[in-house]
């Protein structure tokens, strides 16, 4: 997480993202549990524009961490199954099932 956060910080510093993020921990989605979920099993973003983001921007933001195959690997094996997106404004944010974009042919149970 301390990593994903450092890059972002940099890519926004630096003019490459127009939006800040922040990741952190959540509960998660029960659904989505794997064999290998911690109890805080959400990684949780949050785009800090200074306004609610429309559900596309949003969509947008997860579709290019789902997209990152082994980043997406990554963050199962540290324990997380739940991606979501959400701004610093709302209250309501996306969510993905971490392994439904992992590429994994089925072989993590729940």
């Amino acid at each position: 997480m301390r990593g994903f956060n450092e890059s972002a910080k940099f890519a926004f510093t630096t003019g490459i993202a127009p939006t800040l993020l922040k990741a952190k921990s959540s509960f998660g989605s029960k659904s989505y549990r794997h064999s290998f979920s911690s109890i805080m099993s959400g990684f949780r973003i949050i785009a800090l524009s200074g306004r609610e983001l429309s559900k596309s921007e949003k969509m947008q933001i997860g579709k290019i961490i789902v997209s990152n195959t082994g980043l997406v690997r990554k963050l199962i094996s540290l324990g997380w199954d739940t991606l979501e997106v959400q701004d610093s404004k709302g209250k309501t944010g996306l969510k993905w099932e971490l392994t439904k974009y992992a590429d994994l042919g089925g072989f993590i149970g729940n």
